[in-house]
């Protein structure tokens, strides 16, 4: 039996999506032009030619009692950095965070005297956060290194800078998206900010927060070995002087060590996950 009108199987949004598709690809091709990206040149013969050449020399991966005390070393110099400037960060994201939610200002569940100055606290951190993370971390380090000198001093430093305004605008925001009833509630009924925080926000909004802490951390330790090269030690200053010296063993042993340290990271959030589930 046939249906006197069929239902319409084409697609209403069909013309929309193609618009956007071709919006992309204008706004995308001129984007490509400005920075040279020029795809084809990989696959070239004499392109090909040399990325063989290159990744030839990589292996086998090194693995002498020597080299290998040293990429310890390195790797434990690379956790340090990381976790420290993540636990700087913390101090500086933390209260800055506080101070920029809004679903906690008192003066706004009423006609509080406060209001403008709990507007302009708010305002404030938003500008320290925005100055935080403005500067990259390997900038960061540059200048470090040049007022502290080489070593890991000034990669702490610099990760503490830029992932504390990272990690402070990011909580504001989590903050802010989770049921934030609890908490106005509390504050209504005469709680304090603190208290509210505690018990109105946090626990709806934990689990999340541990999560970015611990991808933060993951960046960390990948922002760490790039720092390396401006002299800020751990495994990146390794990794530079393994590839000054053509040695393409012990690069693959210091890319292996990054891939399992990254592959660690992600075994740790999946973890602190599971056991705030």
């Amino acid at each position: 039996m046939r249906l006197a009108n069929p239902p319409d199987a084409r697609d209403p949004l069909a013309r929309r999506r193609l618009g956007l598709l071709v919006l992309a690809l204008v706004v995308l091709w001129p984007m490509a032009v400005i920075a040279e990206f020029k795809p084809q040149a990989l696959w070239s013969a004499a392109g090909m030619q040399v990325m063989g050449g290159f990744l030839a020399g990589f292996v086998p991966p090194a693995l002498s009692a020597d080299f290998l005390g040293m990429l310890l070393r390195a790797t434990l110099e690379t956790l340090a950095i990381a976790t420290a400037g993540i636990a700087l960060a913390l101090v500086l994201a933390m209260p800055l965070a506080f101070a920029m939610t809004q679903s906690l200002s008192i003066s706004r569940i009423g006609p509080g005297r406060g209001r403008w100055r709990g507007e302009a606290v708010r305002t404030s951190a938003r500008g320290v956060l925005i100055v935080l993370r403005a500067i990259p971390e390997v900038v960061w380090a540059l200048l470090l290194v040049r007022a502290l000198g080489l070593g890991p001093a000034a990669g702490v430093l610099a990760l503490a800078i830029t992932y504390g305004g990272m990690l402070g605008k990011v909580y504001a925001e989590i903050l802010e998206s989770t049921d934030t009833r609890s908490a106005r509630a509390l504050l209504e009924a005469g709680s304090g900010r603190v208290a509210a925080l505690f018990y109105g926000l946090l626990p709806g909004a934990t689990q999340e927060l541990v999560s970015y802490t611990v991808y933060r951390w993951e960046c960390a330790v990948r922002a760490s070995v790039v720092m390396g090269f401006v002299g800020a030690g751990g495994l990146g200053q390794l990794l530079d002087q393994s590839m000054k010296m053509l040695n393409g063993g012990e690069a693959c042993s210091i890319l292996i060590v990054f891939l399992l340290l990254v592959l660690l990271a992600d075994a740790i959030s999946g973890l602190l996950r599971r056991w705030l589930a």
